[in-house]
């Protein structure tokens, strides 16, 4: 380049002009191997007209050539555009060094071929690598072509100099197939190793100058001029390096004595040996040398051949021993053992086979496989424990035909309609075979009378397309078996089954059985109970005659209808989402839709109304008398002078169900005295009935069921109890005399009920003595304040009560209270036992002096 090659795209041609009236593609490429290495930046543009002038292709070489200039190595670009089978096609060849980074540019694919960027990015475009990795990805907007990871060359192709990735660029909606061939370059990435840490040698002393040391070779996994150059020996006054050209072209090191040893002056010489490549910058290995200096032995083994060649079969299993080397010493023992081994081998040797170090035996340790290396060769040591020899072996793999042919389905279309046109594409599909040779030669077929036909693509390429008429009422579905057979003896066989649906069109609405529908669901249902199921059909096929069904929206009052019920949009099944409560409201209406699954989508409604059904779900309430929440009963009074029917209270309840669900009945559960009261069945009042005698209990303990008329009924009770006295006084008295105990040491426990009429009031404590008890009697006498902070009062004390209770003052207040017997100042405390406790509620309250 630079003036010494004229490039293939100059002036304004294409391609394709390019080639008719330059040079021929294997012109171009042997010229461009032959030019100089230079970056992009000193490279003629593309399409560069005779004037001078640049087209913008130009430009891209002039802006880009900076960024893909890899240490002065050339980009080489070759591009050649065939025509197989009526499809585009076109090759490409770019060159690259190993090791660029994920992302790395390595050529426009657009503009090296001539395309239309927009053919690339709406052609359906993939790229495929062959191998088992996809090293490479492409720009769809621009066309560019980059490394999707790092490639490393010496993983790769290993010690092969001419390192190819082959890549295809594939436009699966136009069916054109792109080649890309990219050349790997080697760069200087790898150092010289050797195979061990320290070389030990075993040198006799009686052995003469001259004497030659076989040393193991240094291994570099780079190629070229980045592999092992030469060997350098440390200095010392013994031994000389001497480096030999094998015809392979590889260095071997010997290791020369130019002055005899002395065991007894100096019995160890340690030596340095570097192993240097021609890489810039250059790298380099060394490996210490241990010499031994012994006496006797002066003979080194040598075996009967210095190439052993063997070829093996692929399929050999493991175990198989290989071949079997020798080596004859013609010292006596024990300097005649021979000891063999591997002499710096690589890995995938060392994991292939084994060697006997006794016999010389080298056996397989794993399976061999030609299509992943065709041949392999390395080098065996024989060493009599001071000296040794080495031999060369070469194990051909002989290819046999054992990889079953495979079918790849690039693309794939499941559903046709049945008024598909001839040669509608189906497939696109490729076969392969790892085998090489005629094992590798594949041909692909269908079975006969199908209305389908395989096209041959580029390459290996096929289209499966419709060459027949279809017919869903005749046929709905083909089960297309396709066959690949190798040429190996005996072939291999491969079959790939594709299923293709026949669709049909969408000419026909879903349709209800009824348009509309009444339904009754009890209430309280569980959320997630079936309420309904609404059954469409469609005459269609397939997705033609898939349903959906959902609910149109509405709300019930101002909650979403979604919020109450669901639908299954497959089966049309409604289901509740909470319960329903008859006294929140009683029916709703919903439309429910069922539409196909077709294009354009049909579809049809119907109305369903749902009424709810009441339940006694409700269990009366009890209004009057409330019950307090610290358990306590309520207190009525009932004079003992009451004529029978005498009205003393009334029970109230009410019940939110409707219907027989909410008539109530009363009556008395249990009392005190069973002939003392009655409750009336429908009114709840509580009544005398008869007079009350003397030998009555005063407090007397009434328990009230309520229940309603439910199928099962519900009931509530209530504990109403009612005191027989004629005056406050003496209620007073009567209540609080009989629960006193007998122990004079203990406390006296009484209560107290205080009819309150009146904001303030004064109250005096009376003791009584009474033999061994004590008792008090609280009195009225000057309205007053309600007040709970006082911490002692005394007998006959006026006090007031501060305004702690203000708000609700009650009718009747219960208290109780307690006497110190020794000091005979009475206390009152509330739950803390700080201050006295007036509280209650309407009907009464009692409180516990603690």
């Amino acid at each position: 380049m630079g003036g010494e090659h004229r490039p293939c795209f100059t002036g304004a041609q294409t391609p394709r002009g390019c080639y008719s009236g330059i040079e021929t593609p294997r012109r171009l490429y042997r010229r461009a191997q032959t030019t100089p290495r230079r970056c992009y930046s000193e490279a003629r543009a593309p399409r560069e007209s005779n004037s001078g002038a640049q087209t913008p292709r130009r430009s891209y070489f002039g802006e880009q050539a900076s960024k893909h200039c890899y240490s002065g190595a050339p980009l080489l670009l070759l591009v050649t555009l065939l025509t197989v089978s009526g499809a585009a096609s076109g090759q490409l060849r770019y060159s690259i060094p190993e090791e660029m980074r994920k992302g790395s540019f390595v050529g426009n694919v657009v503009l090296d071929l001539g395309m239309d960027a927009k053919e690339l990015s709406e052609g359906g475009t993939r790229i495929e690598t062959r191998g088992r990795k996809q090293y490479f990805a492409i720009s769809l907007n621009k066309g560019h072509l980059s490394t999707n990871e790092r490639i490393d060359r010496e993983e790769l192709c290993g010690p092969v100099a001419q390192c190819l990735l082959h890549v295809e660029i594939i436009l699966e909606k136009i069916l054109k197939v792109y080649s890309v061939e990219v050349q790997i370059r080697d760069i200087n990435d790898n150092s010289p190793t050797f195979f061990a840490d320290q070389i030990t040698l075993q040198v006799s002393e009686n052995t003469a100058p001259g004497a030659r040391f076989s040393l193991p070779d240094a291994q570099d996994a780079d190629v070229g001029n980045n592999s092992l150059q030469h060997y350098h020996l440390s200095a010392n006054k013994h031994f000389a390096l001497d480096v030999k050209i094998r015809a392979d072209g590889t260095k071997h090191a010997e290791l020369v004595l130019e002055n005899s040893l002395d065991r007894e002056e100096q019995d160890i010489h340690q030596l340095i040996l570097t192993a240097i490549d021609g890489g810039d910058p250059v790298r380099s290995g060394t490996v210490q040398i241990q010499v031994t200096a012994l006496d006797a032995n002066d003979n080194a083994p040598l075996f009967d051949k210095s190439v052993y060649k063997v070829s093996v079969l692929e399929n050999m299993p493991k175990g198989t021993v290989v071949t079997t080397i020798k080596a004859v010493d013609i010292d006596q023992e024990p300097n005649s053992e021979v000891t063999y081994s591997f002499n710096s081998i690589m890995d995938t040797v060392l994991q292939t086979f084994s060697l006997n170090s006794k016999t010389g035996e080298i056996a397989l340790r794993a399976n061999l496989d030609y299509e992943e290396r065709e041949f392999y060769e390395f080098e065996v040591r024989g060493s009599d424990g001071s000296f040794s020899s080495k031999c060369k072996v070469f194990i051909e793999v002989i290819n046999v035909n054992d990889n079953d042919p495979d079918i790849i389905l690039s693309s794939l279309i499941n559903q046709v309609p049945e008024n598909s046109p001839l040669g509608t594409v189906i497939a696109l599909l490729r076969v392969a075979d790892r085998d090489a040779g005629e094992h590798g030669q594949v041909t692909c077929f269908l079975p006969p009378h199908l209305p389908f036909l395989l096209k041959k693509s580029i390459g290996t390429y096929y289209s499966l397309v419709t060459a027949g008429a279809l017919d869903r009422e005749q046929v709905s579905q083909y089960n297309i078996t396709v066959t690949a057979t190798d040429n190996g003896t005996p072939p291999l066989s491969k079959t790939k089954t594709i299923n293709l649906q026949i669709t049909d069109e969408n000419d026909n609405p879903p349709v209800f059985d009824q348009i509309s529908y009444s339904i009754y669901i009890m209430e309280n249902l569980f959320a997630g109970t079936s309420i309904f199921s609404a059954r469409a059909t469609d005459s269609d096929w397939g997705e033609n005659a898939r349903i959906t069904y959902t609910i149109c929206d509405g709300d019930i009052g101002d909650v979403p209808l979604s919020s109450y019920i669901s639908i299954n949009s497959e089966s049309g099944v409604i289901y509740s989402l909470q319960s329903f409560d008859f006294e929140e409201f009683r029916e709703f209406q919903i439309q429910v839709k069922a539409q196909d699954g077709g294009s354009p989508a049909l579809k049809s409604n119907a109305t369903v109304k749902f009424f709810i059904l009441d339940q006694n779900d409700n269990i009366p309430e009890i209004l009057y008398p409330s019950i307090p929440k610290d358990g306590s009963s309520g207190v009525e009074m009932a004079p003992r002078s009451s004529e029978p029917g005498y009205l003393v209270t009334k029970v109230v309840a009410v019940d939110a169900d409707s219907g027989q669900n909410a008539w109530l009945s009363y009556q008395l559960l249990r009392s005190t005295d069973q002939g003392l009261f009655t409750v009336g069945l429908h009114t709840g009042e509580i009544r005398t009935a008869r007079l009350i005698v003397e030998k009555d209990v005063m407090k007397q303990f009434l328990v009230v069921l309520v229940k309603d008329n439910g199928q099962t009924p519900l009931s509530s009770s209530v504990t109403v109890t009612i005191v027989l006295a004629d005056t406050m006084p003496e209620m007073l008295y009567d209540i609080s005399n009989p629960s006193a105990p007998t122990d004079v040491e203990s406390n006296l426990t009484l209560y107290l009920v205080i009819a309150v009429a009146v904001s303030k009031f004064s109250v005096d404590f009376t003791e009584l003595r009474p033999e061994s008890q004590k008792r008090l009697a609280l009195f009225i006498r000057d309205p007053g304040e309600i007040c709970c902070h006082s911490d002692l009062m005394i007998l006959q004390q006026e006090w007031t009560l501060r305004p702690c209770l203000q708000k609700d003052l009650p009718g009747l207040l219960m208290m109780e209270k307690t006497c110190d017997d020794r000091t005979g100042r009475p206390r009152i405390w509330n739950e803390e036992g700080r201050s006295c406790v007036l509280s209650g509620t309407r009907a009464a309250a009692k409180r516990s002096a603690r």
